[in-house]
């Protein structure tokens, strides 16, 4: 059964790639296969040499009851319910780890194969930085693939993120897509789906095409929205008041659990200035904090990062944001929401790393659209 299962896996993935020969050119199509066998190498590393959770999540829904399957997939939300997920591979077909890894590398080829067309649709102009071309090469950074492959609620965010992106390019067509991307996030993690209605729906609200009614009757809609998920996502957290003192303490407390133990990825962020939270969730690991060879990785990845950040800086990156497309806007605010829920609770550079992987495509793809914006005025000088 593995076998046939993992021949499918390549084949559905390939067959995924050719149902966008239609809209994406023959090199992009090539692309998409190079990115496809690269992603499932990470898969079958992190399966093999990667210690975590993964593989917990897998084992333990081999041994569920079937009531402990009703139970979880009705009624819990989180670690339980990837548990109900996985009981009908893991359990009732008996479908060893590696082959879920394999899985779940293919929903996180899924979802960074929407951000990779979400790209060509709204990035006109391919950019150099220095000698590197920008696009694909991004899409290729190492992180982006290994928090991306492992059994686990990372990928399926990603997965979640990445259709929920493409689906909200055109809503009537897709929206199944949105369907699927808002009620999967909800149960795996609802403060990720809360903040994804608040990104895109802060980015509709400013869209200068939209009326002074559409953006009271979509800020309506998007408060009650918000009104509906807050519950579930204070009691997923544990918090049982929706106030500063409340958040403030929370925050301090998962700080201080997740800065705990010995791996040497742990940092002490409760006497770092904001900023400095900010940026290390962003962009740490750095040199300075090498413990291995993921690190050197990170650490090239990371510093790639910051320093074609910084260039978008240099050059008006208010008004690079105004001009950017519906689509990009929601992205940038989703990345600004979660680095600042998340940087200021995390204490520890690996899983700063892993969570911070559902926003880098993000940040990704303004990239491209900074360079290719500033391209764009170039070309209209010149004209």
């Amino acid at each position: 059964m593995d076998f046939i299962v993992l021949v499918l896996i390549v084949v559905l993935g390939l067959a995924f790639i050719s149902s966008f020969r239609n809209e994406l050119s023959p090199l992009d199509l090539s692309q998409l296969k190079k990115l496809l066998f690269y992603h499932f190498v990470f898969g079958a590393y992190y399966c093999f040499f990667v210690r975590g959770d993964a593989k917990g999540y897998w084992e333990t829904a081999k041994m569920l009851s079937p009531e402990e399957f009703e139970a979880y997939f009705s009624g819990q939300k989180g670690t339980y319910f990837l548990f109900a997920l996985n009981y009908y591979p893991s359990n009732v077909l008996g479908l060893s780890y590696f082959t879920g890894t394999m899985l779940y590398s293919l929903l996180g080829f899924i979802g960074l194969t929407y951000f990779y067309v979400t790209a060509i649709k709204l990035v006109p102009y391919n950019s150099k930085y220095k000698e590197y071309t920008l696009f694909p090469l991004l899409f290729f950074m190492p992180n982006l693939h290994f928090w991306s492959c492992a059994v686990g609620k990372d990928t399926l965010l990603f997965f979640c993120i990445g259709i929920f992106v493409y689906g909200i390019m055109d809503i009537f067509r897709r929206l199944p897509f949105l369907a699927l991307s808002l009620v999967l996030s909800y149960f795996i993690r609802p403060h990720i789906t809360l903040f994804l209605v608040v990104s895109f729906g802060l980015a509709y609200v400013m869209g200068s095409k939209v009326s002074k009614g559409q953006r009271l009757i979509f800020s309506i809609a998007l408060i009650g929205i918000g009104f509906v998920i807050l519950p579930s996502v204070m009691e997923f957290a544990r918090i049982e008041e929706a106030t500063v003192d409340s958040f403030e303490q929370f925050s301090e407390n998962k700080a201080s659990l997740l800065s705990r133990g010995s791996t040497g990825s742990r940092i002490d962020i409760s006497s770092y200035p904001f900023p400095l939270k900010v940026f290390t969730f962003l962009f740490r690991p750095l040199f300075f904090d090498i413990n291995g060879i993921p690190a050197v990785l990170a650490s090239f990845e990371n510093l790639f990062l910051l320093l074609v950040t910084i260039n978008i800086f240099k050059s008006s990156p208010l008004k690079t944001f105004k001009a950017a497309p519906f689509v990009i806007k929601g992205l940038v605010f989703f990345l600004i929401i979660g680095t600042l829920a998340f940087s200021q609770s995390l204490g520890n550079l690996g899983i700063m790393i892993r969570m911070r992987n559902m926003f880098l495509p993000g940040l990704i793809i303004f990239i491209l659209w900074a360079f290719s914006y500033r391209k764009e005025l170039e070309l209209k000088r010149k004209n």
